[in-house]
């Protein structure tokens, strides 16, 4: 019976992530991760639904936001707090990133704050240095022990009740993601033939195939950013700068200089170091939508041009 229950735990997790608490071990749930695998054997779908390409536009477009989401707010904005912004404002873009389907935006927060403070350090939840590239690059985040939100890093943000209810039913965006663009392809199919799409066609390519480009690319920054490029830095931890992670992920792969300095909504420090996440968000605050953005410090730049870097 007690085997039972947990099985059915583990089953309604899929829907409510507070069906079990806090777990211990490294050990992984094969039932639990269950989306998690049905995700990537969708993409599969590619060869049933065809190509068009409005269904390939929408997908590179819905990765793009989906990415700003997580690099603009998931990141800078939940976990450092780089910049200030409106409540609305913070809820859309916290039910965009969660529509990537990388957990709620405290689970995601949180659990960034806990691997900044334990760096490359053996509790650092997904370090390369001490669990190598695979850990660090999803078994991480599959793992028991890192399945619940850590609570105690994210309180400022958890007097949102919309972004505790959201973070509980982390799973309600990226269903309706899907479902909208369901509903969206079998319109089209209709209406706007001559856009050769599908209820089937937008749904694997805007959802399944973005979704899963999307993960593997975000993944990346924990995995391939501690162990390629270079170090402006001396930090103690193993952060590099790589151009090419910072292209496909809007600006995250000046990782060295984030690690070295995670208090700056810039993460590119020179002129050169394309930022696109920072870029949009200047606009943004243009419009007054943020606004606070935190400079790089003079100190910071004194500290490079000493170095020549």
């Amino acid at each position: 019976m007690k085997r039972l229950s947990k099985n059915f735990a583990s089953i309604m997790a899929w829907f409510d992530t507070t069906a079990i608490g806090d777990q211990k071990g490294d050990a992984i749930d094969a039932k639990r991760i269950i989306p998690f695998i049905l995700m990537h054997l969708a993409v599969l779908g590619v060869f049933w639904v065809g190509f068009s390409w409005f269904a390939f536009w929408v997908a590179v477009g819905l990765y793009v936001l989906r990415m700003f989401a997580i690099t603009g707010f998931y990141h800078r904005y939940f976990s450092h707090k780089n910049f200030k912004t409106s409540r609305p404002l913070q809820f859309i873009f916290a039910f965009i990133g969660a529509s990537s389907a990388q957990r709620g935006p405290l689970w995601w927060a949180s659990h960034h704050r806990h691997h900044h403070a334990r760096a490359d350090q053996p509790d650092d939840p997904h370090s390369p240095r001490q669990r190598g590239f695979l850990w660090s690059h999803t078994l991480w985040f599959l793992s028991n022990k890192n399945f619940s939100t850590r609570s105690e890093k994210i309180k400022d943000f958890a007097q949102f009740k919309e972004l505790v209810w959201l973070d509980r039913f982390d799973m309600l965006a990226p269903f309706i993601l899907a479902l909208f663009l369901f509903v969206l392809g079998a319109i089209l199919e209709i209406y706007a033939p001559s856009l050769e799409t599908t209820g089937g066609q937008l749904l694997v390519w805007g959802f399944f195939v973005s979704t899963v480009v999307l993960y593997h690319a975000t993944y990346t920054i924990n995995s391939l950013a501690h162990r390629f490029g270079s170090r402006r830095f001396e930090t103690k931890d193993d952060s590099r700068n790589n151009p090419v992670l910072a292209l496909i992920t809007l600006g995250e792969g000046w990782h060295n200089n984030h690690h070295y300095y995670c208090g700056t909504v810039r993460q590119g420090f020179k002129w050169y170091e394309f930022d696109i996440t920072f870029y949009i968000l200047k606009v943004m605050s243009w419009f007054g939508l943020v606004w606070d953005l935190k400079p790089i410090p003079e100190k910071i730049y004194r500290q490079m041009e000493q170095a020549k870097t």
